[in-house]
């Protein structure tokens, strides 16, 4: 099915949308259809098995829909979400407050907005598999939260309250179901508990026209039925606690069914889907039989039984004039030939017609769609439209190549194919007789006005806590609506079909066979920085690259960089030239600071001979998992001249979770090498001034237990060692051997980046040589101060720094430092992995002050 078409035929047809504009689709995720029968590779055209399209007839015949609610990528029940969308056979979204931005990556670079692309793209590859769709607000992750009242004080409450309830009036789900306590009775993420409090309070808004009336020019009220709490042992402390707690409020369902359809446990699937959070490291076993879920009533009528949707109507009969559609199509399941589908053709015609001569609703839009694609599923039809470039610019021609084939005997016409955005029409009239290929290629003229398909919530500036998105009808949708489409018109035995589908990218790979891919609508042109951010140690002058890459064909104009005052840049202008797409050419700035410590920012900026001006970059993210990414940004670094000096020269690197510290301290004149875990040994570590481990490196190696006493030997012969923080689970180390000295780690954290920092031993190395470190050094600090701070350690560590969040008793172990031998190891929480990246000046020359222990004079 494809999505673009589908959703915006929902707000189209129930007159939700403003008439159609060729280029400009406004759509809503919430009203996507995501039949489990349609969770094939992301990109490819649809093709069904008979075991599939059984159940898309089966689901027709059911008119339900539930919203589950929670905070992040990897916190939905996928078992639940899976039952319901498999079983119950209902439609079900997922709503996540955020795009899981503030967190780590344990398979790539990507952090802060790229990740939450990333991790954006792991839910919709869980759902294709779980058979949910996906929404979002526009919440950003901006790290772990201690309260829902700090989270709700940073993500505007009223702005993420008023994309709640959009989703609902959206969606019309009959039940809501949390996946966290809005009472905050159990202490837990922040974000977890407001997501639930939202819920709560978005609940009642949603039906009342007096809440949020902007949004009623696109949708009506919509009041739920019910509102649910997936409980479950963990809220009440123990499994003991909660078989003894009273379960009068709740309800039990069994989501461990088998279907023999799919060959597959409702658990098996929910596993496969939760595994695609890769980028989390969540990965998970199938398991099989019973597995009991309880939802406890908030909000609503209790149910009569342990069926969430007891009392709701969940058939044709819901809509007036529906009972004889529901006869219909009972019967079409009942007598339907998984050896020759296409005889359930003229009763599905028949349903079609009879769901399109409805009134207007919700449930007509929607089952609609469902019938065409199951008509075209049943003949086997196969409809794609593609092109064999990855990318174009507005106002380009784009070669298509059309195919269309009917596989079954039934009678079809292809009346009509068109274009979109450009409303080309193509009039073949032509008969596809069973079995014969359709062949077509065609250019699509793309007009200046398209949009770029790049993330629509990263188009404007954003700041911490919400992603700014003008457009209400883009706000929650989980990509960018892609403009470039063809509908296929078809008379199918004598009644008109319509199949959109949505234009990719196709090429043939050597290793993978036939592959589809996004196809991107871009600027024409690019300009890259080889870094985020630019260090300035002492004054010293740097050689700054920017790589101009081209978007189209023939691309002239000048670059410059863009400067702040005081900062001196040569030349001033150097002019350009790439003559063909995708190519690429590095220039080269000479940069010089000024005399006085300074942060700016820096922006290349590309002029056009055409008259236009550019400053984008482009990202590419690729992963065997998700579909390729392009991400367009504004193309800008932070420049930062820091009166830092330091000791030692040669780093070695031990990279766990991924992070961007070896490049930070190629910044400062540090000499970085990335040390695999199979080389570590105490004779090859003697080369380097001090051995630094990645965050979650003992989180992430199995064989790293074994190479810790090579470490501890190198730093006994006058080396330093320094440990990043490490996460109290999935550790592959014992907590005994993760240290020289004993070291207990714990959960403690401080989130507030500008806490208050005590000097616990303000005389000690580490705060003096070869910077003398102060308060100042703590002054913008990004996101936290740090995470997982040792809670017990041995007298043999002097705890340097003390910091707590607000309310909170002093956290001394976020910076310990022992004497080993000749040597030194350092165990430190503070969240080097994001300052250090981020440019902030103090952190730099604290961090240099670690790696230089042992070469104090």
């Amino acid at each position: 099915m494809d999505c673009t078409h589908l959703i915006h035929q929902c707000f189209r047809k129930m007159n939700f949308l403003p008439s159609y504009s060729p280029w400009k689709i406004y759509c809503s995720v919430w009203l996507l259809i995501t039949l489990l029968p349609i969770a094939v590779e992301a990109q490819a055209p649809p093709i069904w098995n008979a075991a599939q399209i059984h159940q898309a007839i089966k689901k027709a015949n059911v008119l339900g829909s539930a919203l589950y609610i929670a905070a992040h990528p990897d916190d939905e029940n996928t078992r639940l979400i899976s039952w319901l969308a498999n079983d119950m056979k209902i439609e079900v979204a997922y709503l996540s407050m955020t795009r899981g931005d503030g967190g780590q990556n344990l398979i790539g670079t990507e952090m802060a907005e790229l990740l939450g692309v990333l991790r954006t793209q792991e839910l919709l590859a869980a759902r294709r598999i779980d058979g949910g769709s996906q929404c979002f607000t526009r919440a950003n992750d901006f790290g772990y939260s201690k309260s829902p009242e700090e989270t709700l004080r940073i993500w505007n409450k009223s702005e993420v309250l008023s994309d709640v309830v959009w989703a609902i009036r959206n969606w019309k789900p009959d039940i809501i179901i949390n996946r966290f306590d809005h009472t905050g009775s159990r202490r837990t993420h922040g974000h977890h508990t407001a997501s639930a409090m939202l819920s709560v309070e978005a609940f009642d808004l949603a039906g009342r026209s007096d809440a949020f009336p902007e949004q009623l020019q696109y949708v009506q009220p919509h009041q739920p039925a019910r509102l649910f709490f997936n409980t479950s042992w963990w809220f009440y402390g123990s499994r003991e606690a909660f078989e003894a707690a009273d379960k009068s409020d709740m309800i039990s369902v069994d989501v461990g069914v088998y279907y023999p359809l799919l060959g597959k446990s409702n658990n098996e699937i929910a596993a496969e889907s939760r595994s695609q959070h890769k980028c989390q490291g969540f990965g998970v076993a199938g398991s099989r039989g019973s597995q009991k879920e309880y939802l406890k009533l908030i909000k609503g009528d209790m149910p009569p039984s342990n069926n969430p949707f007891s009392g709701i109507d969940l058939s044709w009969r819901r809509v007036p004039g529906g009972a004889p559609i529901a006869e219909l199509l009972e019967r079409i399941d009942r007598e339907f030939r998984p050896d020759a589908p296409w005889h359930s053709i003229p009763q599905l015609l028949q349903a079609l017609r009879m769901i399109e001569q409805l009134p207007p609703s919700y449930w007509r839009t929607i089952k609609c769609e469902e019938l065409r694609e199951i008509i075209a599923a049943c003949m086997g039809l196969f409809a794609d439209a593609r092109t064999n470039v990855p990318s174009a610019t507005p106002g380009e021609n784009v070669p298509i190549e059309l195919e269309v084939i009917n596989r079954s005997p039934i009678k079809v016409q292809l009346q009509q194919v068109r274009l979109l955005p450009q409303g080309a029409v193509i009039t073949p009239w032509q008969a596809l007789p069973e079995n014969e290929r359709w062949l077509l290629d065609t250019t699509l003229h793309l007009p200046r006005e398209v949009p770029f398909t790049s993330p629509y919530w990263l188009v404007q500036p954003w700041e911490l806590g919400m992603y700014r998105v003008e457009d209400q009808q883009l706000r929650g949708l989980p990509e960018t609506p892609r403009p470039t489409e063809v509908e296929f018109v078809l008379s199918i035995e004598g009644t008109e079909v319509q199949l959109r589908r949505t234009i990719k990218y196709h090429y043939t790979d050597n290793v993978k066979g036939e592959q589809y891919q996004p196809f991107e609508i871009t600027p024409p042109v690019f300009a890259n920085l080889d870094q985020d951010v630019y260090v300035f140690a002492k004054a010293q002058p740097k050689e700054i690259d920017v790589i101009v890459r081209a978007g189209r064909d023939s691309v002239h104009g000048t670059l410059q960089l863009h400067l702040p005052q005081g900062w001196q840049v040569q030349p001033q202008r150097i002019d350009m030239v790439l003559l063909r797409k995708g190519q690429e050419q590095k220039y080269t700035f000479h940069v010089v600071p000024p005399k006085r410590q300074d942060v700016g920012t820096l922006i290349p900026v590309v002029h056009l001979n055409d008259g236009q001006s550019w400053s984008r970059k482009v990202v590419f993210i690729e992963y065997d998992h998700i579909p390729p990414q392009t991400v367009v940004l504004p193309s800008q670094a932070r420049i930062v001249h820091i009166d830092i000096e330091k000791a030692g020269q040669r780093i070695g690197y031990i990279m766990g979770a991924g992070d961007k510290i070896p490049e930070s301290l190629r910044q400062i004149g540090y000499e970085v090498d990335l040390i695999d875990v199979e080389d570590i040994a105490s004779e090859t570590l003697a080369a380097y001034d001090a051995v630094v481990l990645g965050v979650r490196a003992c989180n992430t190696h199995e064989k790293l237990r074994f190479k810790l006493p090579e470490l501890w030997a190198y730093a006994r012969q006058g080396g330093t060692v320094v440990m990043q923080y490490q996460t109290t689970w999935g550790l592959k180390v014992p907590m005994e051997e993760l240290a020289p000295y004993p070291l207990k780690l714990s959960r403690q954290r401080v989130t507030v980046e500008d806490a208050p920092v005590t000097f616990l031993a303000p005389e000690h190395p580490v705060l003096n040589y070869p910077n003398r470190i102060t308060k100042a050094d703590f002054e913008g600090w990004v996101q936290e101060r740090g995470l997982y701070f040792a809670s017990e350690w041995d007298a043999a560590y002097t705890p340097i720094l003390a910091s707590h969040d607000p309310g909170e008793p002093p956290r001394q172990g976020g910076l310990l430092v022992a004497p080993l031998g000749k040597g030194w190891f350092v165990y430190t929480g503070y969240s080097w992995f994001r300052e250090l990246p981020a440019g902030v000046p103090g952190a730099f020359r604290l961090f240099a002050n670690i790696i230089s222990l042992g070469h104090q004079q």
